[in-house]
């Protein structure tokens, strides 16, 4: 039977309708859908044995994907870690910006937000990686990326630059989260090892091969290595952790109540506080009040009663006219802790109508409820009637209403005069000193910031009767870091959740660690091993070059392939010099699988 050959100009037409029609791959569509926009069977292709995954410019756009996905997850993470003092920051926004808005709670949704959207860009390229598709990404993705990556950078530096204390925070936060990090990371590199061998496998450069299982296995080496140099205070021996740490409320309970009102107090007492905190300040004629900014226009409606003097330092107006003052209405309008909901009819009610306390208000409730008393004492101004006496003023009203060893005393200036006068005052530095140093100045109690926190340090102070206090402390892990480390006691925000802990949210003996770290490895380790094994095995048969021809090919679709240049024709009588009308044609099917 003669055989010939003809030349079909549109069988790259005819080719994709077949595949169109016989190849359903709704899964890999779907992939290349949502990742390049290429929902067609011809838009996309196999990258076959040999050839790289995609092109120079995806690739870049793949690295700086992989870039993106780390820098927002930095970010995220940061960010979502330093919740403990979103109060902080959005006051500090107020302050600059003149207007209240939950700034904090917006950038962590704006942060989880893109993250997810690159982590889902990120897991739809491993998945066509995983089918051995060519990657192509939308333009429209590409720009979001560059979005992404430079609202994480920008976002990150500014924080840095104006709150750089936070990176302590996310020190911190390692100690309690590590484990379970280290346990996602090695997951995510074994399901990373499936697209990794495919296209080692099919790789027909020998350079390409050991870079890319070379940077693999540092990587997965470097995590299985990581646990060796971690610490957490939360992993030790059975039997000795201390006692939970006596919480104090920071300025009451400011959660529940207006900060450094009466009711605020009483709530923190109600929620289990054992310790009060607050700030003083003093009056134009000498009436020592409760007032943490050094104005009133935050925590008051002054803006209404007083319009021309919201910016005057608090301690220039009278008792009288502080008196005239509501300290509970910026509360219910503002809720600074997204709470003003979970309150009653009669909370509200009793919010509203709060009023600026004065210091003998404050004692009175300590006094009243057996419970200590913390607070900082601001010098007023120069050319206040009591910029010289303020210390004997407030040390009068404090014999007056209190049992002095109920006062811990944090202000340093005049301390051994104040020793001096009353002796039943607990000493308390908000600085780290020398244990000599301390011992001579009657030092009983440290009042340090919770970035500072150190085991080590903590009981070298216990070893000489010197408790440890920390300030401010409002979620749980941290709570939990306070407790392992040994700290005596933690002003909080949120006593009212914290009183209800029980145990350390994560508490290991060193052995269960070692035992998590290392089943953890084997079992990544023996994964990985397997998924490399298997796709060598499915691999094997694949073709092998001679230059750069192919000699056939081992895939679901090989059995199609030809020379796309050529057809084959029969079914005529060799009289027939060309086909018949009617004659059978057969045409090679030329599939990409």
């Amino acid at each position: 039977m003669p055989v010939t050959r003809l030349k079909l100009g549109k069988l790259k037409v005819v080719r994709r309708q077949l595949l169109q029609r016989y190849e359903h791959q709704p899964f890999v569509s779907c992939l290349a859908g949502l990742y390049g926009c290429q929902w067609r069977r011809y838009q996309r292709a196999r990258a076959q044995p040999g050839e790289c995954c995609c092109s120079k410019v995806e690739c870049g756009s793949f690295g700086l994907l992989i870039l993106t996905f780390f820098l927002s997850f930095l970010f995220l993470y940061f960010w979502s870690e330093a919740q403990n003092d979103y109060n902080d920051f959005d006051w500090f926004n107020f302050g600059t910006l003149g207007f209240w808005f939950p700034w904090s709670l917006v950038l962590l949704v704006v942060a989880a937000a893109l993250f997810t959207y690159i982590a889902l860009l990120l897991v739809l390229a491993v998945c066509l990686l995983s089918e051995g598709q060519r990657l192509y990404l939308h333009w429209s993705h590409k720009t979001g990326i560059v979005v992404t990556l430079a609202f994480s950078v920008t976002a990150t530096a500014i924080l840095s630059d104006l709150w750089s204390k936070e990176w302590k925070t996310l020190l911190l936060s390692l100690q309690v989260t590590a484990p379970y990090l280290h346990v996602g990371a090695v997951s995510l590199m074994a399901i990373l090892s499936w697209p990794i061998a495919l296209h080692f496998f099919r790789m027909n450069k020998r350079v390409r091969q050991v870079a890319v299982l070379g940077l693999y296995l540092s990587v997965l080496f470097s995590l299985y290595l990581v646990p060796l140099g971690m610490y957490s205070p939360c992993i030790k021996e059975a039997g000795t952790l201390g006692p939970a740490p006596a919480l104090i409320g920071h300025r009451g309970a400011p959660m529940l109540a207006p900060e450094n009102t009466v009711m605020s107090f009483e709530k923190a007492v109600e929620a289990g506080g054992e310790g009060l905190e607050t700030d003083v300040t003093i009056s134009y004629d000498g009436v020592p009040f409760l007032m943490h900014d050094s104005t009133l226009k935050r925590t008051t409606n002054v803006a209404e009663v007083f319009p021309n003097r919201t910016h005057i330092d608090a301690s220039m107006f009278t008792w009288a006219e502080l008196q005239q003052l509501n300290a509970g209405g910026w509360f219910l309008s503002r809720d600074p802790f997204g709470t003003v909901s979970s309150l009653s009819e009669s909370d509200r009610s009793q919010a509203q109508n709060q009023s600026v306390p004065s210091l003998a208000q404050f004692l009175e409730v300590a006094a009243g409820t057996g419970r200590l008393v913390l607070f900082d004492l601001r010098r007023p101004p120069y050319g206040h009637p009591y910029s010289q006496s303020y210390i004997n003023t407030t040390l009068q009203v404090i014999q007056a209403h209190i049992n002095s060893s109920q006062v811990l005393w944090l202000p340093s200036e005049d301390r051994d005069l104040v020793q001096a006068v009353d002796p039943q005052l607990q000493q308390t530095s908000g600085e780290k000193a020398s244990i000599q140093e301390l011992t001579d100045d009657h030092i009983t109690r440290l009042n340090l910031h919770y970035s500072t926190m150190s085991q080590q340090q903590i009981r070298k102070y216990q070893s000489v009767n010197i408790s440890t206090n920390l300030y401010v402390i409002s979620q749980p892990w941290l709570y939990t870091l306070a407790w392992c480390s040994g700290a005596h006691s933690v002003t909080s925000n949120s006593i009212h959740i914290l009183s209800s802990i029980n145990k350390p949210l994560f508490l290991m003996t060193p052995e269960e660690y070692s035992l998590m770290w290392i089943l953890t490895d084997v079992v990544s380790a023996f994964l990985i091993i397997v998924v490399f094994v298997f796709h060598w095995w499915r691999e094997r048969g694949l073709p092998f070059w001679s230059g750069s021809r192919q000699t056939h090919e081992n895939g679901p679709y090989s059995k199609f392939r030809t020379d796309s240049s050529e057809v084959i024709c029969v079914g005529w009588s060799p009289l027939h010099a060309e086909p018949p009308a009617g004659a059978l044609v057969s045409l090679p099917l030329v599939f990409n699988p």
